[in-house]
């Protein structure tokens, strides 16, 4: 999709013949009609009754596709089998198309539903128009406008040019969540049956004609570059037609074949300027995150004076590693440059960040990029970056030829980006019933941002607002950020901080529960008994609706009546992207390693758009989440990624997964996050079951390697 000014875009909504196209637009200044505004979402109604929902978010197994759509559908008041779906490349008309941070409902929500509101009401009142009555006597039911006093109805499709004439009005009504007939229904997601039948396109799928592949031979030393290389042995390969430098760290292999590139970069003599970190080590990194300790950090969250709170103490320190992404579809991008264009094929988080950094590596101008965007076999994060369309914008620039650039396993594991490693300290003080009365918890980790050169406001890394927020209302309460620094490359990874924020912390809650004698869900539900709003940065957490998500799950997983013999259970809960999460993890230990046999997972994540998808978010997000607490950790060694495929990086396998029942709250609230609230439960659960079978603690991840 090309970009447009609002002004073609409006236009092309007005013009004869053209139907109905509605843009929703957030306004950036004073007035909401300059050039400046974006829509979030719009709306094609053709004279023909085709009703098409561009989805401006990208589809990598979360179910945007199906749950976006539907928000817009309900407002319009569609026929939801009439609705077809449109994916939207890269575009000035979307505001920011970014894919992460579990924002695509969340921050959609209003915008979807007002697109849908304003075409409903032109469509009314084109109608009224058409058989001159008053608009109150219409009314929108299944694609159609009726007028049931004459028992005459219009179409969408025969009021679709008519509708496109009238203005847009400003103000439209909204309808309640009590008449909602597509929001809150288990649609059938509209990506499913092409997967199933093997029709649907990932990135990695794509083919063009003349296509050439690529692979490139990267530094195998962090930081590192290239010195030299000498390619006469990989020309001798069948099919490779290209060897040449790409950036200052790779060398790219293209050939007819993936396989010729593969083996053209194996046979490739490359001599490396390793750099600076060419002794870099594990070992290193965490007693870096050690030295940091003394550092002053700055405030996250304050309330009281932890330091003065008397009582009895109790401290622990927690720590996590380096994490890889490892999505089952490994780094790809197709490119096709022609001089003055450049058009990408790319499972991407981020199509406008693609567009931009490839227009700048290939000396063009943003709008001479075109970013078309596939489906993906996972991101968890990885597909914020942008690498791989650069890469291939590169080569395809090089060859002068359409080119997909493929990473394999290894390269992607071993020249990835990375969640931090990251320590947790904490201090508690405890009350003669063994409640604290003063928590302080310090986080010491490197910024992902500040790494990358984003802004750092206040030393505060921009993600931890919506990842390392309060739990519950201690009196004196201190969450603290200490930055330190890091040549491993950093990347988001699904809940990104939750997930270290939230073992540490409910672990240690747990702690505190046995050091108090006291059951540790009813020891949490005390702590949550009263009704308290905790302001942290923008978001305001309610321990209402925590504590309704954690007696749900005591209800669920029937946590007063004993596990069966030979099982354990643990509890975590945790907030995160301003949704509420309480697991349930039941084990039982076989040859002294843990076997989860059931997870309860329960959510407040306000209004439910479609509870299946909401389900599939949850059960994915717990098996991930599972898989990174037993066993990932990215170790260094010698400057270089030691893990390289998933003999030693393994993900779970299916006789390792669990029962996951998911329940959700019911809610009237807006939408929250759904995509990673469930993984920073998990570890912690699943560690507090494994200290009620063998009352040992776990406080390093991931378990099977601590």
């Amino acid at each position: 999709m090309s970009p447009l000014s609002r002004r073609e875009f409006v236009g092309a909504g007005i013009a004869a013949g053209a139907g109905l196209v509605i843009g929703f637009y957030l306004p950036h200044g004073k007035n909401a009609r300059v050039e400046s505004f974006s829509p979030n979402a719009y709306l094609r109604i053709a004279p023909d009754n085709k009703i098409t929902i561009v989805v401006a978010r990208s589809e990598m197994g979360q179910g945007v596709r199906t749950a976006l759509p539907m928000i817009l559908a309900e407002e319009l008041e569609a026929d939801w089998k009439q609705i077809e779906i449109e994916q939207a490349g890269a575009s000035t008309l979307f505001g920011d198309q970014t894919t992460g941070g579990s924002a695509s409902i969340r921050t959609t929500w209003d915008p979807m539903r007002k697109a849908g509101a304003i075409a409903r009401e032109m469509l009314i009142s084109a109608a009224a128009l058409t058989w001159g009555v008053p608009r109150s006597s219409c009314t929108a039911e299944s694609g159609r406008i009726k007028h049931t006093a004459s028992n005459r109805s219009l179409s969408y499709g025969e009021l679709a040019s008519k509708a496109g004439t009238l203005p847009i009005p400003a103000d439209v009504p909204l309808k309640q969540g009590k008449d909602y007939k597509i929001v809150g229904q288990r649609l059938r997601r509209v990506d499913s049956p092409a997967k199933v039948t093997g029709g649907a396109v990932f990135g990695i799928d794509l083919r063009l004609p003349g296509m050439k592949y690529a692979v490139l031979s990267r530094c195998p030393v962090i930081g590192g570059k290239v010195s030299s290389f000498d390619d006469k042995d990989s020309k001798k390969v069948q099919g490779v037609s290209y060897v040449g430098k790409i950036g200052d760290s790779a060398v790219a292999v293209v050939a007819d074949s993936v396989w010729g590139a593969m083996e053209g970069r194996r046979v490739l003599n490359v001599s490396w300027d390793e750099g600076p970190n060419k002794d870099l080590n594990t070992a290193a990194i965490i007693a870096g995150l050690k030295q940091a300790e003394s550092k002053k950090g700055v405030n996250l969250y304050s309330a009281g004076e932890p330091a003065k709170a008397s009582g009895r103490r109790i401290t622990a320190e927690y720590s996590l590693p380096f994490m890889a992404h490892a999505p089952m579809e490994p780094g790809n991008c197709t490119a096709d440059y022609r001089g003055t264009t450049c058009d990408l094929w790319a499972p991407t988080q981020v199509p406008q960040d693609c567009r931009d950094s490839v227009a700048t590596a290939v000396g063009l101008d943003p709008d001479q990029v075109k970013v078309n965007v596939t489906l993906m076999g996972g991101g968890f994060g990885r597909r914020l970056e942008h690498d791989y369309a650069v890469e291939s914008a590169l080569v395809s620039k090089a060859i002068q030829a359409p080119v997909k650039v493929i990473w394999t396993r290894e390269d992607d594991m071993r020249s990835s980006t990375y969640r931090p490693a990251s320590l947790h300290q904490l201090s508690a003080t405890l009350d003669s019933s063994g409640f604290p009365v003063g928590l302080t918890h310090r986080i010491i980790a490197p910024s992902i941002s500040g790494q990358k050169g984003q802004p750092v406001p206040n030393g505060v890394d921009p993600d931890l607002p919506d990842e390392a927020g309060p739990v519950y209302g201690i009196p004196n309460y201190l969450i603290e950020y200490v930055q330190t620094e890091t040549p491993v490359p950093l990347g988001w990874m699904r809940s990104v901080y939750a997930l270290q924020a939230g073992f540490a912390l409910e672990s240690f809650i747990d702690e505190l529960a046995f050091a108090a004698g006291k059951d540790p869900m009813k020891y949490r539900l005390q702590l949550l008994s009263k009704d308290q709003e905790l302001t942290y940065f923008t978001t305001v957490w309610h321990t209402a609706r925590m504590r309704s998500a954690l007696q749900m799950a005591a209800e669920k997983s029937g946590w007063d009546k004993p596990p069966g013999p030979g099982h354990f259970r643990g509890v975590a809960c945790f907030g995160c992207f301003q949704s509420y999460m309480a697991e349930v993890v039941e084990i039982s230990m076989e040859n002294d390693q843990p076997r989860v046999h059931r997870v309860v997972a329960v959510v407040d994540c306000g209004q439910v758009v479609n509870p299946s998808i909401v389900e599939q978010q949850i059960q994915g997000g717990i098996v991930y989440g599972l898989a990174n607490a037993l066993r990932a950790k990215i170790t260094v060694e010698k400057g270089r990624v030691v893990q390289g495929n998933f003999d030693d990086y393994a993900p779970l396998r299916m006789e390792e997964t669990p029962t996951v029942e998911v329940y959700a709250v019911p809610s009237q609230e807006a939408p929250t996050g759904i995509g990673e609230p469930s993984v920073p439960p998990l570890a912690p659960a699943l560690c507090n079951a494994i200290y009620a079978a063998t009352k040992k603690r776990i406080r390093a991840l991931p378990i099977l390697n601590s």
